[in-house]
């Protein structure tokens, strides 16, 4: 009896550790089947499914703002492009609302495909995800009154300029042009408040953000942006790190956007109010995806 105890013991055991190894190779399936559909990406994704989720701004005026159900804006208009360059209508866009914050996360986790929301494309960024374009090249400019004589940075000395507190652009100008007189907001919306109310001379930022709000119904006419940028910003289309192919056929879609005036149109249909015009696309300056 001890004896057949002892074998019926061992053929357990020996059970036991099949059955572990087979889920073991279970667990290698499932893990290769999702990096393989990690790897597919947005392209393989879009043309099986035709839905994309598109990560967007919801409270920049002109840019991505959302108004009930309702997303408005150039980084809207530039979803919509891509999304039609993948095949995808726009009945099959999910946008979703991101912050500065989370987009690196959202992307990474798979809750949206790619990322359109003033999104600056850093060498610190670009270890996490990969970008497409970029497709708008802003720098810290100035929105003015109409106007006002205020032709660059270098007019600044004694003016009441509007910043955020803590922004890269607040920053500069307390390091860069000390003899301006900075005000510093909780939000942009306060600083064009304030420069509507003639309570500072102007309101620094990045330049797109400011042909935003210049674009604004209530503002339309009033405002101008200065033209005069005195930084870089690549904004880029966030997608995962390791979607190559994804990232080419961005840049491919742009650069046929710009040949058929699509490109213009959506800057046209967003941003044309502000009176600043249309942007050209660099094709030299897009993204090396590999």
């Amino acid at each position: 009896m001890l004896r057949i105890t002892r074998l019926a013991a061992t053929f357990g055991a020996m059970t036991m550790a099949l059955g572990m190894a087979a889920c073991g190779g279970d667990d290698k399936g499932s893990d290769s089947g999702s990096t393989s559909t990690a790897k597919s990406g947005i392209v393989e994704k879009a043309a099986s499914s035709k839905k994309l989720t598109i990560g967007v701004k919801a409270d920049q005026p002109g840019l991505g703002l959302q108004t009930g159900s309702t997303y408005t804006g150039y980084d809207i208009e530039i979803g919509k492009l891509i999304a039609k360059g993948l095949g995808v209508d726009e009945s099959g866009i999910t946008w979703k609302t991101t912050v500065s914050a989370n987009r690196e996360p959202y992307i990474q986790q798979g809750q949206v495909d790619i990322v359109v929301a003033t999104y600056s494309i850093t060498d610190d960024r670009k270890k996490k995800v990969n970008f497409g374009g970029p497709y708008y090249i802003a720098g810290q400019d100035l929105l003015v009154p109409a106007a006002s004589t205020i032709t660059g940075p270098d007019q600044l000395a004694g003016k009441k300029v509007c910043s955020v507190s803590g922004s890269t652009p607040a920053k500069k100008i307390q390091t860069d042009y000390k003899t301006a007189q900075l005000q510093q907001f909780d939000s942009y919306s306060k600083c064009v408040t304030a420069l509507a109310g003639g309570q500072v001379d102007a309101v620094t930022t990045d330049d797109i953000i400011l042909a935003g709000y210049a674009s604004q119904d209530q503002y339309a006419g009033k405002f101008k942006v200065v033209g005069k940028p005195f930084s870089t910003e690549l904004y880029g289309i966030g997608i995962k790190k390791e979607d190559t192919a994804g990232c080419n056929k961005i840049n491919d879609i742009l650069k046929a956007a710009a040949a058929d005036g699509s490109y213009k149109k959506a800057w046209d249909d967003a941003l044309g109010k502000s009176g600043k015009a249309a942007p050209e696309l660099d094709a030299s300056k897009l993204t090396n995806c590999s």
